[in-house]
């Protein structure tokens, strides 16, 4: 992995926003996505300081790769049980959003469909009347 994705990595892992990075660096937020989209080289003074922002030694910030990953994962331990809690209740967040927007899909489906058989049973109604007076 790149600096800038392990930036994005451990800032979604410790579940602070893009906004609160660039508050706490003192940058815009357009400066900040940058930095995490690889778009500007970052100096030595910015990665130390997004490694104390993080708690994680410059050396695992800037040497972070696919293996070892997961081992920053296995190895963390948050400050506090709010971080685990806000990390977790953002995933669960997420989750349930994921949900209910498919909910919302297959409910505005069923609406439809049940538009469309009343839309049938009218048509068969008239057919019905049609040959009541034909017969």
């Amino acid at each position: 992995m790149e600096v800038h994705e392990n930036i994005k990595f451990i800032r979604q892992f410790k579940s602070f926003s893009q906004e609160q990075m660039a508050e706490k660096l003192e940058m815009s937020l357009n400066g900040y996505a940058k930095i995490e989209q690889g778009k500007v080289d970052i100096n030595l003074s910015r990665l130390k300081k997004i490694s104390e922002i993080f708690g994680v030694e410059l050396e695992k910030l800037v040497g972070l790769n696919d293996k070892n990953v997961f081992n920053f994962i296995e190895n963390f331990q948050p400050d506090s049980i709010f971080y685990q809690q806000s990390h977790y209740n953002a995933i669960d967040q997420r989750k349930c959003q994921h949900e209910l927007e498919k909910a919302n899909l297959i409910i505005e489906q069923n609406k439809l469909m049940i538009e469309q058989k009343d839309k049938e049973n009218a048509y068969l109604k008239d057919i019905i009347e049609l040959l009541k007076k034909q017969g």
